[in-house]
Parts: structure tokens; sequence; C-alpha cells
């Protein structure tokens, strides 16, 4: 029986549905099936798989998640941000446009793969404003999309209220008339719980994000964190090779992390807020008398980019000489994707013992 949140979900897609004179649910080819506005189904995170029997786990890809929508000879791809995507990847839209199909809408990660790992920093680059530059990225490295889901199937009904279990059953169909291993391809799942725990072992740089748990008899429910992610989490020894302090504040907000490339020379690979208030005055102070250029030898934090804003490049050098150990999700580009987490602090290691070969695949 589904909840009051999921019953609201989905009478929030009925409304945005198309509707005859006579009030009941149509789906005309002029349109497509499912609002372009439809979010996607999200999950929660947590630390371990569900031990239910009534669960399916299938891999949590490292790339960009996105709805194909699909009428006629229309193809539109969404980000879960809602904004579009097709520009972008010109090559994912013509192959759907291809597809021997009327309408459907389908729920999927975009992803890159260079010899033979997935590349999220690929697909960064692809959201560039020159389409020339999109077009010549879209034939030397072009993307490909993994279906994990469908809300609309190739005649234009739609299924959101159907279980997961019936859901897959038909995405599977749609998979195998497709028959272009290349451009798409159908997510794995499994019902083995131990054989989704090798996945999240197996899962980590340059591969998968981790593994995602989805209830079998669940509807697709838009916006709402129905689902469980699990990630691998590693951790690495990173050399304190500066801070910045908080904002309008004297106090220390966060902590920037190097590590030591082949060439002996520290580089910036991202950063640690997760320092409480009662240990920012006596760390603040620490710091402080630390303090001494040019603190990364190497890559150094704040570099120009567009992203980068006055207070961003706004860092104190400190020495090289305090070690912690932090917690991180993933990697791209030699960095850490995202803020990394304290675990704790390593007087006991030697600064130069702090290398690259800790985060490498």
């Amino acid at each position: 029986m589904a909840s009051i949140g999921q019953t609201a979900a989905l009478e929030l897609v009925r409304i945005a549905m198309p509707k005859n004179s006579e009030g009941t649910l149509d789906t005309p080819y002029d349109q497509y099936a499912l609002p372009l506005d439809t979010q996607p189904m999200e999950a929660k995170s947590a630390t371990e798989l569900p031990s239910e029997s009534n669960w399916q786990f299938e891999p949590k890809w490292d790339g960009f998640r996105c709805l194909v929508f699909r009428d006629e000879s229309n193809v539109d791809l969404r980000a879960k941000s809602g904004k579009p995507l097709g520009r972008y990847f010109p090559e994912v839209v013509t192959f759907f446009r291809n597809i021997d199909a009327d309408a459907f809408v389908i729920d999927g990660e975009l992803v890159i793969e260079i010899e033979g790992h997935l590349a999220f920093d690929a697909l960064q680059m692809r959201l560039h404003p020159a389409e020339s530059r999109i077009r010549r990225l879209s034939a030397e490295t072009p993307a490909r999309f993994v279906m994990f889901d469908i809300l609309a199937t190739p005649s234009g009904k739609i299924v959101v209220e159907k279980p997961l279990s019936e859901r897959r059953r038909l995405l599977e169909q749609f998979a195998k008339s497709l028959r272009s291993p290349k451009e798409i391809r159908l997510s794995p799942i499994t019902f083995d719980r131990d054989l989704a725990k090798k996945w999240l072992e197996d899962s980590g740089p340059n591969g998968t994000d981790g593994v995602v748990a989805k209830r079998l008899d669940v509807s697709y429910l838009p916006g709402e964190r129905a689902m469980r992610k699990v990630k691998r989490l590693r951790t690495a020894d990173c050399v304190v090779g500066g801070f910045r302090y908080e904002s309008d504040s004297n106090k220390v907000g966060s902590l920037l992390l190097g590590l030591f490339n082949k060439a002996g020379k520290l580089d910036h690979v991202g950063f640690t807020s997760t320092i409480s208030d009662e240990q920012r005055p006596a760390l603040t102070k620490q710091l402080e008398r630390l303090r001494a250029p040019p603190g990364f030898t190497g890559k150094a934090p704040g570099g120009s980019s567009r992203w980068s804003t006055e207070r961003s490049r706004e860092w104190e050098p400190l020495k090289p000489e305090l070690v912690v150990e932090v917690r991180f999700d993933h990697v791209t580009g030699q960095r850490f994707r995202h803020g990394t987490k304290i675990v704790r602090w390593r007087p006991d290691k030697r600064p130069d013992q702090c290398t690259f070969e800790q985060i490498l695949p």
C-alpha cells in the first residue's frame, strides 16, 4: 500500500499528464508521454545493504543521471536538475531518435568510458558553450546510456504506477529490441545480497560508484527518495598544506589537503570542513603557528576557473608538517570529487609518506 507521500507524488504526475475531453489519461504523439519536468526517483544514503528478500540491487553508475523523453522524432535529455542535456550529447540524441518507437521515457545514466574505466571528468568537459568542441568530443569520446528504469513504454503507455518488478520486465523487453550494446546497455541487477556486497567492494575510483537498492513492490515515485544507495568509502592520509578561514570569522573553516606526486611536489587534492566548533579555536592557533609559503609546491588551490571566486582563492599556506586521515568516496582527475571527512590525526605518519598511491584504482 502506498504511503501518503507516494500517493501525492503519483497524483502530481497524473495532474501533469495530458488528458482528453472526458478527463481520462491520454498520450497523443504530439506530446511526450510524461512532462519534461518529471523528476527522477532518488535514493537516500545508507551504510548497509538491506537484508530483506524483496529488494533488487544494481551498480550505482558514475555518470550524469538522465531521463530520456521520446515522441516520434523528438528526443529530449533531462538532467536530475531538470536542465536539458541534449545539446551536450548529440550522439545520444541521434541514437534514441533512430529507434523504431512511437514514444517512451527511460531513466538511466550518461557515462563515458575511456580505456575500460568510467571517466566522470570527460562528462564534465562536455558542458562547454562551444558547439564545435562538443561535436569533436562526441566523436572522440562518445557517451553511452545505461538504462535502469522505464516510465513509459515504446507505445507511449505510462507505467509509473506499476511495481519495479513489472517495470524491469518491460525495460528488458525494450533493451532486447534495441540490439545495440555499444551505444546503450541495460544495467545489471541481482537479488543476491552477497553478490551486491561484492559489487560494493569492487566499486571505487574509475568504476561504479557503489550499489543502489530498490524495492521490487514499489511504484516509480518522482522526486521521492524511495531507494537506498550505499557507497564504498575509502581513507587516505593527507598533508595539510593550507587552510581557509570561515566566512566573516577569524577561525579555521576548512583544511586544504595535499598528496606528494612522483616528482616529490605536494599537489592539492581536496578539502575537509568537518571540524567541530569545539575544536576550531585550538586548531586555528596551531595552524597559524605553522603559516609559511608556499604550502603546495605542485598544483595549488584556487586556480583560475569559471567556478572560482575571490573568496575561493583566499587561503593560508602551511609548512607541510600535519598529517590527517580523511574518508572519501570518489576521485576524479586525481582530486577528491566531494569534501572529505576527518577520521583522525596522524602524528605517527611522516608527510612524505602521503602519496598518490593511496587513491589510485
